[in-house]
C-alpha cells in the first residue's frame, strides 16, 4: 500500500516528521517498508532557453543558450544540444546538468559532443522525468516560472511516498482515510476524515440491476448524464503517479482515486454500451470477456459477473470490461459500488490470474457501511470534476447487519500481555478506533466497527489494546524456573530425524532436498504411481505424482550431479513419502544413495589402485549406521534377501526385526531401474523407515548400570560349519550368540570357503566365538561343554555339520 505524505495529511493533522510518521507507522503495525523522499527530483532546475540556433551539421537539432540562475554555471549561459521540436528562445523548461541522474532514461550525464558541439546537460521531457508518456517535447512551462529554483518545489514533486506492508487481516487499511484513523488513535496527530456529502440526485435511475448470485451482497447504482471525460485534475493525477498509477481519463482516475484513498473499489460503465439492464450472476461455462487489461478471459462456471443483453461486461469485484468502458467520447456514466464475497473473489481472481487493486481489497473484505457512501463520494467528484447530473440510487440485494458485540474483561489486557493498562485507558483506545465501549465493571461490551472484519474476540481487542499502547512498552520476563529437571522438548520422531541425518553425514554423505513430487516414469518404478497420489494441478509434466520412495529424487540430483562433472556423489535426504492418500500412508524415511567411487572412506583415484566402486556392503553400512543412531536394536537385527524389486536380485537385503518388521532395505539398483531413471554408472542406496523402529521403553531412571568388568581372561574359539551355499552367514552367528548367552560375548565370521572337496552347493563358514567368563576360569571341561552347546545350537539353525 502507497501514499504520499501530503495525501496522508488530508486526513490527519499533524505536525510530525516524516520520521516520526513512518516510525509510528511501524510499531502499530502497519510496517513501513519505503520511504521515497523524492530526492531524484531535487537536481533539477528551472531554466530559460535564451537562444536556440540551428545545429551546423543536423537538420533536426539546435544549439540552445540556456540560463539557469547564478547558482548553476556561476550565472552563465549553458550551451545545450536539443533536438525537440518545440525548443526556442524564450521558452521556459526543466535542465538537467551534467552529473545528474535522469530517471526516464536511466542515465547520469555527462558533457557530450554531439555532431562535433559540446553539450552541458540537457533540457527535459515529461517522460524523461517519469510525470508522463509524453516525449512530444521539452517541458512548457508558464512564462513567469522563477528560473533557477528548484524544479520539485515548483511542480510539487517534494512529496515523499510512504510504502507500507498489509497483513492480510487489516482491510481497514487499503485505504489512506483507515491509515490516518490508526495514527490518530495512537496520538499521532488528529483524524480529519470528513463523512461524504449525501447525494440523493434526480430521477429515477434508466438501468435497473438484478442480482442472481450469492456472491453478491450488496449493489448500489446510479447513472450521472451529461458529463464531459476529460484529463483528472493536475492534483489528482499526480498522486496516482507517485504511487505507480497511470492516469488515464477523469473518470478511470476517479475511481482509483477513491480506492486508495478509503478502501472502496468502484467501477463505472459508459452508460451508452451498456444494452438493457444489468444482471449480476454465476458465468456460464465457456464465456468469454475482453478486459480492460487488453486479455480476454474464458470464464468457468460460478465465477461471477455482471452482464447485459450483450453479454458479460465486467468480472465481479476484479476487472471491468472493454465493450463498456470509459473514455473521451463517454458522456453518460453508471457508478457502481457493490459488495462481494471475499472467497469468491479470491477464488476467481486466482484461477484466471488476475491481480487488480480492487481484488486486492474485495478478497480482504471492504467496509459493508461505506458501499453507498463510496457512492456518494463517486458522485461528488464527478460532479466536481466532469460536471453531469447525477440520478436516484438503485440499492439491491443489502443484507442486513448487525454489529457484532465482544464481552472484554479488561483483566485480559495483563494477564495475556503483561501491559498494565487501566480500564479507562482501554475504553478510550478502543474509542479511538471507533469501537463502541459500554463499561460494565470489571468488563465492557465492545461493538466492532463495520471496516474491522477481523476483530472476531477478546483476543484481538487485547491486540488493538496493545499495539496501541506499544509493543515497545511491554518489559521483557524470565521464564519462570520449573520446579524439576524438564522432561525432553522434542518428539520421538524429531529426535530420530536429527540423529539419522547427523549419523549420515559422518559418513561423508551430503544433505540433499528434493520436491515431494516425481514424474509418473520415476513412480512407477519405484512401486507407485496409484490413481490417488497423482496431483490435480502438478507445477509441471515432470512433477505429477507424489512420491513412493526418497531414491528417485536421489538418483536423479546423482546423476545431474555427474552430467556436471561430479560423478562421485553421496547424497541422503530425510523426509516424507506417500503410499497411500491415507493419513497413515505418509511415512518418515532416511534414504540415501552413492555414485561412482564415493565410499565412505572418500572418492576418487589413488595411487595405490584403482578406486574401488560403491557396492551393497556401502549401502548396508549406511543403513546399519541410520538404525543404529535413530535407537534401533542393531543387535537384534536379522538380513535377508533380496530386498524391493528395483534392488538388485543378488546385490540387495532387507533388515528386520523379527519375521514381520522391516526397518531397512539396502543394495544395488536393477540395471532396469536405473535405465527407466535415465542414470548409469555404478549406483548403491537404502532407505530406512524410522517408523517402523520401535520406541524405545521409558525407564524408571535416567541413572547407568554399574559397569562390571570381568577379571578372567576372554577366550577365544574357531569353529567350521559346512552348510548349503545359500543359508546366510548372519544364521550362524545368531545360533551361536543364543546357545549361552551369559558366557557368549562377540560372535564374528572370519572365513568363508567353497570348493570341490565340500561337494556340490556348499560352503565353509568359519566363525569366531568370544567367551567372557564371569566368576571363574574357564576350565577344559567347561569350554568343551560351551563348545558343544554351540555346535549344536549352529547345526540346528543352519542344516550344516562341524567341519572336520
Amino acid at each position: 500500500m502507497k501514499f504520499t505524505l501530503s495525501w496522508l495529511k488530508d486526513h490527519l493533522e499533524t505536525d510530525a516528521s516524516l520520521a516520526e510518521i513512518c516510525e509510528r507507522l511501524t510499531m502499530i503495525g502497519l510496517e513501513v517498508e519505503a520511504v521515497d523522499d523524492r530526492a531524484v527530483f531535487q537536481p533539477f532546475t528551472i531554466a530559460r532557453v535564451l537562444s536556440a540556433e540551428k545545429h551546423p551539421d543536423a537538420n533536426k537539432l539546435k544549439v540552445l543558450s540556456v540560463e539557469a540562475g547564478p547558482e548553476i554555471n556561476g550565472g552563465k549561459p549553458l550551451q545545450i544540444v536539443c533536438g525537440a521540436p518545440n525548443a526556442r528562445a524564450g521558452l521556459v523548461g526543466v535542465l538537467a546538468v551534467p552529473g545528474t541522474y535522469v530517471p526516464g532514461i536511466d542515465t547520469t550525464l555527462s558533457v557530450g559532443r554531439i555532431r562535433g558541439v559540446e553539450s552541458h546537460g540537457m533540457m527535459c521531457s515529461e517522460r524523461e522525468l517519469e510525470l508522463s508518456d509524453s516525449h512530444d517535447g521539452i517541458i512548457d512551462l508558464a512564462d513567469d516560472a522563477p528560473v533557477g529554483t528548484k524544479f520539485a518545489d515548483y511542480a510539487d514533486l517534494a512529496d515523499p511516498v510512504i510504502e507500507i506492508n498489509l497483513t492480510p487481516n487489516r482491510p481497514d487499511a487499503t485505504g489512506v482515510a483507515g491509515i490516518a484513523r490508526d495514527l490518530a488513535a495512537s496520538g499521532l496527530g488528529t483524524l480529519k476524515t470528513r463523512a461524504p456529502e449525501h447525494i440523493e440526485g434526480d430521477g429515477d435511475c434508466p438501468v435497473a440491476v438484478r442480482v442472481d448470485s450469492a456472491t453478491c451482497t450488496g449493489f448500489a447504482l446510479r447513472q450521472v448524464s451529461g458529463l464531459a471525460n476529460g484529463a483528472s485534475p493536475e492534483w489528482m493525477q499526480k498522486r496516482l503517479r507517485a504511487i505507480g498509477l497511470r492516469p488515464i481519463n477523469a473518470l478511470v482516475d476517479i475511481t482509483n482515486y477513491v480506492t486508495f484513498d478509503r478502501g472502496r473499489p468502484l467501477h463505472v460503465f459508459d452508460a451508452a454500451r451498456v444494452a438493457g439492464d444489468l444482471a449480476v450472476r454465476d458465468a456460464r461455462a465457456g464465456e468469454e470477456v475482453l478486459a480492460l487489461d487488453g486479455r480476454t478471459y474464458t470464464l468457468a462456471e460460478g465465477m461471477c459477473v455482471i452482464a447485459d443483453d450483450n453479454g458479460v461486461e465486467s468480472i465481479a469485484g476484479i476487472i471491468g470490461g472493454e465493450q463498456s468502458g470509459c473514455d473521451e467520447m463517454t458522456t453518460d456514466v453508471l457508478i457502481e459500488s457493490a459488495l462481494w464475497e471475499p472467497k469468491d473473489i479470491a477464488r476467481t481472481g486466482r484461477d484466471l490470474g488476475i491481480i487488480t487493486d480492487a481484488r486486492y481489497r474485495f478478497e480482504r473484505g471492504v467496509d459493508p457501511a461505506f458501499m453507498e457512501p463510496g457512492l456518494d463520494l463517486a458522485t461528488r467528484l464527478v460532479l466536481d470534476i466532469c460536471g453531469g447530473t447525477p440520478s436516484r440510487r438503485i440499492v439491491v440485494a443489502e443484507a442486513t447487519r448487525e454489529p457484532r458485540s465482544i464481552p472484554l474483561p479488561f483483566g485480559e489486557v495483563e494477564r495475556l500481555t503483561g501491559l498494565t493498562v487501566t480500564p479507562d485507558e482501554q475504553a478510550a483506545i478502543l474509542k479511538r478506533l471507533g469501537f463502541g465501549v459500554s463499561s460494565q465493571g470489571a468488563s465492557a461490551s465492545v461493538t466492532v466497527p463495520s471496516w474491522r472484519p477481523d476483530v472476531d474476540g477478546k483476543a484481538d481487542l487485547v491486540e488493538e489494546i496493545m499495539r496501541l499502547t506499544g509493543v515497545e512498552t511491554i518489559e521483557p520476563q524470565p521464564l519462570p524456573a520449573a520446579a524439576s529437571v524438564n522432561t525432553r522438548i522434542l518428539t520421538v520422531p524429531q529426535i530420530r530425524d536429527r540423529a539419522a541425518r547427523r549419523a549420515l553425514a559422518t559418513r561423508g554423505m551430503v544433505e540433499a532436498v528434493n520436491y515431494s513430487f516425481i514424474p509418473e516414469k520415476h513412480a512407477l518404478a519405484f512401486g507407485g504411481g496409484a490413481e490417488a497420489l497423482k496431483l490435480e494441478n502438478p507445477i509441471s509434466a515432470d512433477m505429477s505424482d507424489m512420491r513412493p520412495s526418497l531414491l528417485p529424487g536421489l538418483i536423479a540430483a546423482a546423476s545431474r550431479n555427474a552430467a556436471r562433472g561430479h560423478g562421485d556423489t553421496a547424497l541422503f535426504e530425510v523426509a516424507a513419502v506417500y503410499a497411500s492418500d491415507d493419513p497413515d500412508g505418509q511415512k518418515r524415511v532416511a534414504g540415501g544413495v552413492r555414485r561412482g567411487t564415493a565410499v565412505s572412506t572418500g572418492a576418487g583415484r589413488s595411487w595405490e589402485a584403482n578406486a574401488p566402486a560403491v557396492s551393497v556392503f556401502e549401502a548396508k553400512a549406511d543403513a546399519i549406521a541410520a538404525l543404529e543412531a535413530a535407537g534401533a536394536p542393531v543387535d537384534r537385527l536379522m538380513i535377508e534377501a533380496p530386498a524391493s524389486d528395483w534392488y538388485h536380485p543378488g546385490r540387495s537385503g532387507r533388515i528386520k526385526l523379527g519375521p514381520k518388521v522391516v526397518l531397512a532395505e539396502f543394495g544395488e539398483f536393477h540395471p532396469r531401474t536405473l535405465r527407466q531413471l535415465d542414470a548409469g554408472g555404478a549406483f548403491c542406496g537404502f532407505e530406512v523407515f524410522l517408523d517402523a523402529i520401535p520406541e524405545p521403553k521409558r525407564k524408571t531412571t535416567r541413572t547407568k548400570p554399574v559397569l562390571t568388568l570381568s577379571p578372567f581372561q576372554p577366550v577365544r574359539r574357531d569353529f567350521a560349519f559346512v552348510v548349503d551355499a545359500g543359508v546366510e552367514a548372519l544364521k550362524l552367528v545368531r545360533a551361536a550368540e543364543g546357545a549361552d548367552r551369559k558366557l557368549v560375548g562377540e560372535v564374528r565370521v572370519f572365513d568363508v570357503f567353497s570348493g570341490a572337496a565340500l561337494g556340490e552347493g556348499k560352503k565353509s563358514v568359519a566363525i569366531e566365538v568370544t567367551l567372557n567368563p564371569a566368576d571363574r576360569t574357564l576350565t577344559d571341561e567347561d569350554l568343551e561343554a560351551v563348545s558343544a552347546k554351540i555346535v549344536a545350537q549352529v547345526e540346528k539353525a543352519s542344516g550344516g555339520a562341524l567341519r572336520g
